[in-house]
């Protein structure tokens, strides 16, 4: 019994059935080129004949250069007569400097000054065999049928033409991040070129000239009517803000100032100083009341320091009270003398006081005038501001109006001198772009390039070549080499077998005196008899010794030989196998139960009048159904299938299948059984469980791998009986481009000295 384990596919679905690598492999590399190089050379070869052709058809053609240097002088004096800066020329305005020399005016001025419509020369032209004007002729399937006058263009047509000739032969490109452009022109003819190439720089600068002088005059026109307007504008706006003034009164009384602001300042002075009259007035009228009141005698006030009056009294008070003074201290102060001297004193104290009032009325007086004129001036004050409010908010209107006039004014002026500018550049036209290199006839041509043209097509072949190699790498996705069958089956592979050419007008070959012996068929059903010591019999010997080591516990090994699809050589491989194992001194049966497709009876028993069938169907003894080899003693039980058998899985697996195996296992060793393909039929699974081994044969460089797994994976259980796997009808001499270094098959040379093929 088989373990669970072991009914486990062991094939991975998700791995990758291509020729795909995680990482760059240079040996597969290699042997990709090994194997396509071929492909490669044939490839390259024949771009390289169509390279040849070509340039053995190809007109030669001459190129001339000129070189034109868009001028970007500092002159002052040209800078002064350009208008609007137009000289300073950026990246882009070069790059569309290099479009407008592309251009079809440019290319349509050219063909009107040489005349090139009617030119012999020009209209020349040849086109070789792989021209672009040569291979539209040939797909224009309208001139073909189209009669000559109504295909000869037009004078107008003529000139188009000539333009998109010569358009489509002009090449122009910058000189590095400078301000020259390089000019050049392609002909057939080396004298044709040089002309054209010269008119093209000439109509450039003269499109230049023309185009700097329609643009002034554009502008000068466009000045001129803006001009107008804006003349007319600017009076206007200024007749606003007259007119403006005049009905709000805003009279100005010089440097920009209004009467009314004037009058509000100077009165604004006058009330500043009066107040300041006030202030001194009152301060002195203040200081002589409190001298009154406190009754100070020796108080000093400048107006009474100025009376002489006061003067005198305030002397004669002094010498009163000096001459009292001496007189109370010697006589006493009640002396009639000190007496009478006090009443004086008195008397001239009142007297002075007397004069300091007159002084403070005076004092008052002038206060209460200074106070009056400072009311006056405040009241004046306040009418002048309420005058000056009103003006200021109707200043804002007249400010906004004078803003436009002056706008207006500075437009008009402005454009006034763009317009003399205009006018003076229009007089006086300069082009910022001159020729420093002239055409010259070209001595040799241009092109066709022979070596590079040939080398390019060789490259060419060599990458399309690569192209058709890789894509038939990448669609080889069948079994190559024993490493493919253990990485993509992962099962062992047990050797390759060599592609056998049977010689098909050989005659089966019966042995008259011995109906019951095996035919000898054609080179494929003896090649291991005639060649014991080849690969193809080595490969069956890994084959015999791995069955040996799964199934060691079974005295006799019953061994199942299938394949994906019909045709992969299982029939030929099941037959040596069965020769080899009784070359080899073992008792070996060969059953063929591929009923539907009896390849193995038609091989070597043709001849005989049952088999299989009556075995199990009529229970006929196992002895007298067998065919024997005389050389190898080998048995073979054939399928003599006289009519389709449609039930031959039920067959396989019926009861009768298990009394004629029993039967075979107590005369024979092995048990070889050749079942039919899985893909197509469900026979091989039906009699799985009888089996103790199994081969599986594969076709080399034919059965695709996708296939392989997906008919292994449908059966699990005869995958988990399968020893390993044959490469069949293998082409030695291809084998060899796909060996890599480090597998098996790239040390062939060193052990096929073992092998013995003759």
């Amino acid at each position: 019994m088989l373990s669970p384990d072991k009914l486990t596919p062991r094939i991975d679905p998700s791995r990758d059935t291509g020729n795909e690598a995680d990482f760059i492999d240079f040996d597969k590399l290699i042997a990709i080129a090994r194997r396509q190089w071929r492909m490669v050379a044939v490839c390259a070869f024949a771009f390289a004949i169509l390279g040849v052709v070509y340039v053995l058809t190809s007109v030669p053609v001459y190129t001339a250069d000129t070189s034109v240097l868009i001028d970007r002088s500092d002159n002052q004096v040209i800078n002064q007569l350009a208008a609007f800066g137009q000289l300073d020329d950026d990246e882009g305005t070069v790059l569309s400097q290099v479009e407008l020399l592309k251009s079809d005016t440019i290319a349509y001025a050219v063909v009107d000054k040489l005349k090139l419509v009617d030119d012999p020369v020009f209209n020349a032209q040849q086109n070789s065999l792989f021209s672009v004007a040569t291979l539209k002729s040939l797909v224009n399937f309208k001139s073909w049928f189209a009669d000559d006058a109504a295909v000869a263009p037009d004078p107008e047509m003529k000139r188009r033409n000539a333009a998109e000739t010569v358009a489509g032969n002009i090449d122009v490109e910058r000189v590095g991040k400078s301000y020259v452009l390089d000019v050049s022109y392609t002909s057939q003819s080396p004298d044709m070129a040089r002309q054209i190439a010269a008119a093209i720089a000439d109509v450039y600068m003269v499109d230049k000239l023309n185009s700097k002088y329609e643009a002034t005059r554009r502008a000068g026109e466009w000045l001129q009517e803006r001009i107008e307007e804006l003349r007319q504008q600017a009076l206007d706006t200024d007749l606003a803000v007259q007119k403006f003034r005049s009905e709000h009164g805003l009279v100005e009384a010089g440097a920009g100032t209004l009467i009314s602001e004037q009058q509000l300042s100077e009165i604004n002075t006058q009330l500043i100083n009066a107040q300041a009259e006030t202030a001194k007035a009152e301060a002195k009228y203040t200081r002589v009341k409190s001298i009154i009141d406190a009754k100070q005698t020796d108080a000093i006030v400048t107006d009474v320091l100025d009376s002489s009056i006061s003067n005198d009294l305030r002397k004669k008070y002094l010498e009163a009270s000096k001459l009292e003074t001496e007189i109370e201290a010697r006589l006493g102060p009640d002396h009639v003398q000190a007496v009478r001297l006090r009443a004086e004193m008195e008397e001239y104290k009142r007297l002075m006081f007397d004069e300091l009032n007159r002084i403070a009325e005076s004092y008052q007086s002038e206060l209460q005038v200074a106070k009056s004129r400072e009311n006056s001036l405040r009241d004046s004050v306040t009418q002048a501001t309420g005058v000056a409010a009103s003006a200021g908010e109707t200043q804002v209107q007249l400010r906004e109006l004078e803003r436009t006039r002056d706008t207006y004014k500075n437009l008009y002026q402005s454009f006034l001198t763009r317009y003399q500018e205009a006018i003076q550049q229009q007089s006086f036209p300069i082009t910022a772009a001159r020729i420093i290199t002239t055409a010259e006839t070209p001595k040799k041509p241009s092109a066709p390039k022979r070596a590079l043209v040939v080398a390019f097509a060789m490259f060419l072949g060599c990458a399309v070549g690569s192209g058709i190699g890789a894509f038939r790498e990448f669609r080889d996705r069948f079994f190559r080499t024993g490493d493919d069958v253990r990485e993509v089956l992962d099962v062992e592979s047990l050797g390759v077998m060599p592609l056998i050419e049977n010689n098909v007008d050989d005659p089966t070959l019966v042995d008259p005196s011995n109906p019951r012996s095996i035919a000898r068929g054609g080179k494929t059903t003896t090649y291991v008899e005639e060649h014991p010591l080849s690969a193809f019999a080595e490969t069956l010997r890994s084959a015999k010794i791995a069955i040996d080591i799964s199934a060691a516990d079974q005295r006799c090994k019953v061994i199942g030989v299938v394949s994906s699809l019909p045709g992969e050589g299982k029939s030929t491989t099941s037959i040596n196998f069965a020769k080899l194992l009784a070359m080899q001194g073992a008792r070996c049966l060969l059953i063929d139960g591929d009923m539907r497709n009896p390849g193995a009876t038609r091989a070597i028993g043709r001849h005989a009048e049952a088999g299989l069938l009556e075995a199990i169907v009529d229970g006929r003894p196992l002895k007298d159904l067998i065919l024997l080899d005389p050389k190898t003693k080998l048995a073979f039980l054939p399928t003599v299938a006289r009519y389709r058998v449609p039930h031959s899985s039920e067959l396989l697996a019926s009861r009768g299948m298990d009394q004629l195996l029993e039967t075979a296992r107590q005369s024979f060793d092995y048990i070889i059984v050749d079942l039919p393909p899985l893909a197509p039929v469900v026979d091989a699974r039906a009699i799985n469980s009888k089996l103790d081994a199994v081969v599986f044969v594969i076709e080399w460089g034919k059965t695709s791998r996708k296939v392989v797994q997906s008919t292994l994976l449908s059966e699990p259980e005869l995958y988990a009986k399968c020893v390993g796997a044959v490469l069949t009808k293998v082409d030695p001499s291809q084998m060899k481009l796909y060996r890599t270094f480090g597998s098996s098959e790239y040390y062939y040379k060193r052990y096929s000295r073992y092998y013995t093929e003759s």
